[in-house]
């Protein structure tokens, strides 16, 4: 299947497709340096078909997780092409989760202003989500995503056959941002998860979930108008996974999502969505302080001087975007006590 994705900063091709990563160097053209940005946990038999696929492949790798993902990597990627001589010809490949994808696609915009960028991603998280649309960012001062741009892809692939070693917990938190755009976007998407087994028909999940993502970026590039429902559930979210990384055991970003998503709902929406996130063994109850998640909530992107805006679902498949004071949002949030 193709999608392709039509914004303001240009048109690219999205393709879902099994075994697609035996077939890169014909989807996209690679016949040039490329930095392929991948983590340690990436089989080496993936990293090795992409850089197949390339005419002159240099590899940056890093370790696992949200604490890579900050201006020193970076810093250290941008010196490895330089070292390289990347031309303004080349490209940089992210090949990973959600955060190569981020870091990747930052690099990519800032390195002599703007070379190509391509994204694999190979979690269940970044296929259904974080690989279109192009926001790219860095965490900044323990504060997720505060450094970043606007900067999409020239083309995606999302290869299924890539997620064959994923553990489950992994595909679980990844499952929730299909979730998230099934409660405010789509019913039928919502209804896979309530009627059946989402597992097995996890093709078509990824396919209705990067459509709807799609239209939206399609409508609202920038985040002026209703992208912002691809926030529902975030707010909370960022500050939970900020604080829960303080920590021994950090939370993944999909389970924070489920934990963000139930205060934006009306009890009846929550009579369907908990059973949901038990169903694919998502957290239902914070385990942290409210106080220092009002207190993270504070620095949120969404924040308008002592406004901030949220997005709720009072119906399956709808949603609604309001602006009100924080110190409400946050009372709001503190009263549920989740």
């Amino acid at each position: 299947m193709r999608i392709n994705v039509k914004t303001g900063m240009g048109e690219y091709p999205v393709f879902i497709e099994r075994g697609g990563l035996s077939r890169l160097g014909e989807l996209f053209s690679l016949d040039r340096k490329c930095m392929i940005v991948t983590d340690e946990n990436i089989p080496q038999s993936l990293v090795e078909a992409a850089e197949g696929a390339c005419g002159e492949a240099h590899r940056f790798v890093i370790t696992p997780g949200e604490h890579s993902k900050t201006l020193a990597s970076f810093e250290a990627c941008l010196e490895k092409m330089l070292a390289a001589s990347f031309t303004r010809g080349d490209c940089v490949i992210a090949l990973g989760g959600g955060v190569v994808g981020d870091l990747a696609g930052f690099i990519a915009s800032a390195y002599l202003r703007g070379v190509d960028f391509y994204n694999i991603p190979t979690t269940v998280l970044s296929q259904v989500d974080s690989s279109v649309g192009g926001k790219v960012a860095v965490n900044f001062r323990g504060l997720k995503n505060m450094v970043g741009a606007f900067y999409p892809p020239r083309g995606v692939l999302v290869d299924l056959d890539t997620l064959a070693t994923l553990p489950p917990r992994h595909v679980a938190a990844g499952l929730a941002e299909a979730v998230k755009m099934g409660l405010s976007l789509d019913e039928s998407l919502f209804r896979l998860f309530e009627e059946g087994d989402p597992h097995a028909k996890l093709e078509t999940v990824i396919e209705k979930s990067l459509l709807a993502k799609a239209a939206v970026v399609e409508a609202d590039e920038r985040e002026g108008g209703i992208r912002k429902v691809l926030n529902f559930g975030h707010t909370l979210a960022h500050a939970v996974e900020s604080e829960s990384h303080k920590g021994d055991s950090p939370l993944y970003h999909g389970e924070c999502v489920a934990l963000g998503m139930i205060p934006m709902c009306t009890q009846e929406v929550r009579a369907r969505l908990i059973p949901v996130l038990e169903k694919l063994g998502l957290p239902t109850a914070c385990p942290f302080d409210y106080g220092t998640l009002i207190s993270a909530m504070g620095h949120d992107k969404k924040m308008k001087g002592d406004s901030i805006s949220v997005i709720r679902v009072e119906k399956v498949g709808e949603y609604r975007i309001d602006t009100l004071p924080f110190t409400q949002f946050a009372e709001e949030v503190k009263g549920l006590k989740l």
